[in-house]
C-alpha cells in the first residue's frame, strides 16, 4: 500500500500541479523521479542540435483511456485508503472527460481526447472501444459508491457505444471509430479490446465471449497473444490481460499456461519484457501527425507489462 499510494500521490499531484492547464487532467506521461514542489514535469530532451528543450506531442497530450486508466488506479487506492483524496481525484478526472471528450455524433460515446504542445491542441475526434470502457468502467464505480445520476448515464453512454461497436458477424470488436465518425472495420483490431468489456462490464453478456474465441484464432502467438492479427511476435502485456480474462471465465488452466509464458518474459532487472521481439508492431498510428503507423512495443522492460 505504501508504495502504490506514492503512485497515486504522484497522480494527485500532476492533476492539481498541470503547468498549463487547471480543467482536472492529467498528461500522456510524465518525467520519472522524484515529484518536486510546483508543477508536474514532462517528460523532454535537450535538442543539441537546435539548442532547446523538446518534447514530445504525444506525451504532452491527454488521450481520454489514459484518464480513465488514471481514474481507475485511484478508485482502486480508494478502498484501501479512503479519505485520502483519491475518490475525489478520479472523479475530477471523469469530469474532465465528460466535459471535453462526450460527442453526441452516433454512435454517442467519447472522444480520443487531446494531442500536442500547450496552449493549441488538436482535438481528437475518433472514439476508442477501449477508452470508452475504460470510462463506463470509472463511471460505473463511482455510481456503485455514491449514486449519482450523472455517472449512471456517463456509464450508459460509454456502454452503448460498446454495443455499437460489436460486430455480431465475426464475433469481434471493433476499434472504435473513424475521426469522421464512420465505425471501424472488423480486418483489424486489437487484443485489449477483445478482452477487457468480459473484466470491465458487470453484466456483459454472454455474445461478448466470442471476442476471446477471436482472438484465439486470429491473435495468438508465441505461447500467449499478439496485439494485432499480424502476429510478429508476443506482447506480455496483452497476454497477461488474457490471463486476466481467463481466471475471470474460470478458465484456470489456461490461465496458469500464459502465466508460465509470462514467467519466461523477465528482464535481468525483475521487470517483465514488453515483447519476446525486437520490435512488435501494432498496426495503429501514434497521434494524429503520423503518417504511417508508428506504434511500437520493444523488448525492453517494461511497466505495463
Amino acid at each position: 500500500l505504501p508504495r502504490a499510494r506514492r503512485i497515486g500521490d504522484a497522480l494527485l499531484h500532476a492533476l492539481g500541479h498541470d503547468r498549463t492547464f487547471t480543467d482536472g487532467r492529467i498528461r500522456n506521461a510524465y518525467r520519472a523521479g522524484p515529484v518536486p514542489e510546483g508543477a508536474a514535469l514532462l517528460p523532454g530532451w535537450w535538442d543539441a542540435r537546435q539548442k532547446l528543450w523538446a518534447e514530445d506531442a504525444y506525451q504532452d497530450g491527454t488521450a481520454t483511456g489514459n484518464v480513465a486508466w488514471a481514474a481507475l488506479a485511484l478508485l482502486n487506492l480508494d478502498g484501501s485508503a479512503q479519505g485520502a483524496g483519491y475518490r475525489a481525484g478520479a472523479r475530477r478526472m471523469l469530469g474532465w472527460i465528460t466535459a471535453n471528450a462526450a460527442d453526441a455524433h452516433a454512435p454517442e460515446g467519447f472522444s480520443g481526447g487531446c494531442d500536442g504542445f500547450d496552449p493549441g491542441q488538436t482535438v481528437l475526434a475518433w472514439k476508442s472501444t477501449e477508452h470508452n470502457l475504460d470510462v463506463h468502467a470509472v463511471a460505473a464505480w463511482l455510481h456503485r459508491l455514491e449514486g449519482r445520476p450523472e455517472d449512471a448515464r456517463t456509464a450508459a453512454i460509454a456502454r452503448r457505444f460498446l454495443d455499437a461497436v460489436y460486430a455480431p458477424g465475426p464475433g469481434v470488436f471493433r476499434l472504435g471509430t473513424t475521426p469522421e465518425g464512420q465505425l471501424q472495420p472488423t480486418d483489424h483490431v486489437a487484443l485489449d479490446t477483445q478482452l477487457w468489456p468480459l473484466i470491465g462490464v458487470a453484466d456483459a453478456p454472454a455474445a461478448w465471449q466470442r471476442p476471446v474465441a477471436y482472438a484465439e484464432a486470429h491473435l495468438a502467438a508465441a505461447g500467449g497473444f499478439d496485439f494485432n492479427e499480424d502476429r510478429d511476435g508476443l506482447w506480455v502485456e496483452g497476454t497477461a490481460q488474457a490471463a486476466l480474462t481467463y481466471r475471470a471465465l474460470s478458465r484456470t488452466a489456461d490461465a496458469e499456461r500464459l502465466l508460465g509464458t509470462i514467467a519466461r518474459q523477465v528482464s535481468p532487472s525483475g521487470l517483465l519484457f514488453a515483447t519476446d521481439v525486437p520490435r512488435l508492431t501494432t498496426g495503429i498510428r501514434i497521434g494524429p501527425a503520423s503518417t504511417e503507423n508508428d506504434f511500437f512495443y520493444f523488448r525492453r522492460p517494461h511497466l505495463g507489462a
